[in-house]
């Protein structure tokens, strides 16, 4: 049995500091009596754990559960991260890392390939969606975490990893000699023109470049004839405010108020104004979001519509209003606490309110949205040209469409098949035309497709017998209702395994119903453009 060990300066620092929380607004001299106590509880239970507990305990997690429970009270973003956690939102908000470039999870005891950057090492060696990495450096990976694979996997840039592939249709393991790199991590994921003069880009979340890429892609589709744009903030989960501000900035005429903050801690109560002059304030857009759009996403998205900028098509967004401020502690790991709320320019306050348990606020996204939902006298706000706006449950579109998976809103049925991952899995047996990067120990080559590939019923009719094989049950009529959903989803992860995320989008769109439907609101669109830039907007 592992004994106690000695805690951190760091985390004793966490534990005191949310002690002195617990107790705030009592007189010093009492929270002086009491810290010292509640840290002997903390202590002794802690002992009493490593000292008698029948399993085999590690300190070190006891006390990442304590913090992770003690924030867990505040609310629902208030949380606590272990050093691979901190790691991967540091890699989120840089855009880098190194490594193979790709994404694993565990299935079924096997570390699998989840998602994969195009461009990156494994991609260029052939590595696909859905792999197994049986063995990494001659070592059997059954059984594995993910974080041991990620341990192995990741080193200093231009050295080699020795892995096995494990993939469906090949008898043997296929043997690969990876060289690692500084893997960047895009947040705009597509930028390309719809048609001759509308422009679409699809941005992911909000990292440290976000800004950059946002300005490359804007220039190079206005190079193209962009007169109009569709800005895509569809799932889009946040990230950094500062590259949300600069992103509204954007599109927004400099000294427009972007976003405030308010809080407890110094500096928390802040006005973020645009402070760039910017080429695209008379370029009419329309923005889609959804109910997976949150936090940074309804920063710009509430700023575009407070100011009449924008048009808002889709569904009511997530609701995160918090702002989070991360700090480091001891071994590597993290804690975000909420330390401040923010309010759009016109004073809605965007976040929702949530019960004791969080049960109702997390599983949000689950249920269906009420467009007929009943508002409080004072929620009420106005933009800047007198249109009405409501506080307290996200940003509420200009125009609804419902469409939660891929601008469809499928029945549970279709839900549960790309839950399953099954469109995802049906692609694995497809290959690109003229990718010669894997051949050896096929027991059957892949069917090749070009770009220009056709869905035939045919493949349907195969998708709809894999469903099958991975005990689904069919409801014909079900399956018929949600045919647009699937014969869309089954070309768009074909597309997305085998000619990358541009091809994929770009097929994606011309089905997408909720983007089609918010391209005929152009003319909208333009007139409140220009209702926003109404002289009495100026004199606000």
């Amino acid at each position: 049995m592992r004994r106690y060990r000695t805690l951190s300066a760091a985390v004793i620092t966490v534990l005191l500091c949310a002690f002195v929380g617990g107790f705030y607004g009592r007189s010093a001299l009492v929270a002086q009596d009491q810290i010292p106590e509640q840290y002997k509880v903390f202590s002794a239970a802690l002992s009493a754990i490593e000292g008698t507990y029948v399993g085999t305990t590690e300190s070190d997690r006891l006390v990442y559960g304590a913090i992770a429970g003690m924030l867990q009270t505040l609310d629902p973003h208030s949380s606590f991260m272990d050093p691979r956690t901190y790691a991967q939102m540091r890699e989120r908000q840089e855009g880098r890392y190194y490594g193979l470039g790709i994404s694993i999870q565990v299935v079924e005891g096997e570390i699998t390939v989840f998602s994969l950057f195009e461009g990156s090492p494994a991609y260029q060696k052939g590595v696909r969606r859905g792999d197994v990495i049986a063995r990494i450096e001659g070592k059997d990976t059954k059984g594995w975490t993910s974080d041991e694979a990620v341990r192995l996997l990741r080193g200093a840039r231009g050295t080699p990893v020795h892995v096995a592939i494990k993939r469906a249709g090949y008898n043997a393991l296929i043997d690969l000699d990876v060289v690692r790199d500084e893997i960047h991590i895009p947040t705009v994921r597509a930028a390309f023109m719809l048609d001759s003069s509308t422009g679409y880009v699809l941005l992911s979340d909000f990292g440290e470049n976000t800004d950059q890429e946002l300005g490359r892609a804007l220039r190079d589709l206005r190079g193209k004839g962009m007169g109009r744009l569709v800005f895509d903030l569809r799932n889009n989960p946040g990230g950094a405010l500062d590259q949300a501000i600069r992103v509204a900035n954007r599109f927004l005429p400099r000294g427009d108020l972007i976003v405030y903050t308010r809080g407890r801690v110094p500096n928390s109560d802040q006005d973020y104004r645009a402070t760039q002059a910017s080429d695209y304030t008379e370029l009419p857009m329309i923005t889609l979001v959804n109910r997976n759009s949150a936090s940074a996403s309804e920063i710009v998205s509430g700023a575009l519509q407070d100011h009449d900028r924008s048009l808002i098509v889709g569904e009511t967004t997530f609701g995160k209003a918090l702002v989070q401020s991360v700090y480091r502690v001891s071994g590597g790991a993290g804690v975000a606490v909420t330390t401040a709320r923010y309010y759009t320019p016109s004073g809605r306050l965007i976040q929702r309110p949530w019960d004791g348990t969080f049960d109702e606020y997390l599983t949000y996204t689950l249920r269906e949205q009420d467009p007929a939902k009943v508002h409080k006298p004072e929620d009420l706000k106005y933009t800047d040209a007198g249109r009405r706006v409501y506080s307290g449950g996200g940003v509420e579109p200009d125009r609804r469409f419902d469409g939660p998976t891929e601008g469809f809103n499928p029945t549970r049925f279709g839900r549960t098949l790309a839950a399953r991952n099954l469109f995802d899995t049906f692609a694995q047996r497809f290959a690109r035309a003229g990718d010669r990067r894997i051949t050896v120990n096929a027991t059957a080559p892949l069917r090749e497709l070009t770009e220009e590939f056709q869905l035939t019923d045919a493949m349907v009719a195969e998708f709809k017998e894999h469903v099958q094989k991975s005990r689904v049950a069919i409801d014909e009529a079900v399956w018929r209702q949600d045919q647009p959903f699937i014969r869309a989803m089954i070309r768009f992860e074909i597309d997305l395994d085998l000619f990358g995320v541009e091809v994929a989008r770009r097929n994606l769109a011309r089905q997408d119903p909720q983007l089609q439907y918010a391209t005929t609101l152009f003319p909208e669109a333009e007139a409140l453009m220009r209702l926003g830039a109404a002289p009495a907007r100026a004199q606000r």
